[in-house]
């Protein structure tokens, strides 16, 4: 996670409630530099951690090459907000549907073009999250996606 990130906070609380209710010991590694990512990753592989959930923000998005490098590596199974990093060789992601958010803030603009207020118009939340799965990079981490798994993608990359 960026500590520099407005979401931050919330995210690591949402990311600690959740592995407490499955009963899962975390680390959470601050990163907001290239050094802080190469140390993120040699710490996690001395430390033995099996896998990794890669924090949201531009911060990690705009150095979703080198993570997705590392990752495969040092052989981590990790997890992304986003279908790019999937894109770019990442393992597997959920999150919301950019497409869609970009398709809304054309709307969005549209509308203000129009003469309708930015003010009046209704925040919009996400409602499409999509599951993207690359079997190419399971099979180079060794693991078997389960064909159950597969089938609720919304894209499997081969």
């Amino acid at each position: 996670m960026n500590p520099g990130s407005a979401n931050t906070e919330a995210e690591r609380r949402e990311v600690q409630a959740a592995a407490k209710a499955i009963g899962q010991q975390i680390t959470i590694f601050d990163v907001s530099s290239e050094r802080d990512i190469e140390t993120a990753f040699a710490t996690l592989v001395q430390r033995g951690i099996g896998a990794l959930l890669v924090g949201v923000g531009a911060f990690t998005s705009s150095h979703r090459e080198r993570i997705v490098s590392l990752a495969a590596r040092y052989a981590v199974p990790t997890t992304y907000n986003l279908r790019d990093f999937v894109a770019a060789g990442g393992l597997m992601s959920y999150g919301t549907d950019n497409r869609w958010g970009y398709h809304q803030a054309g709307i969005y603009a549209g509308r203000i073009l129009k003469g309708e207020k930015p003010g009046d118009l209704p925040v919009m939340l996400p409602t499409k999250f999509e599951l993207v799965i690359n079997v190419k990079t399971a099979k180079a981490l060794g693991l078997e996606i389960p064909d159950r798994l597969l089938a609720l993608a919304d894209e499997v990359i081969e």
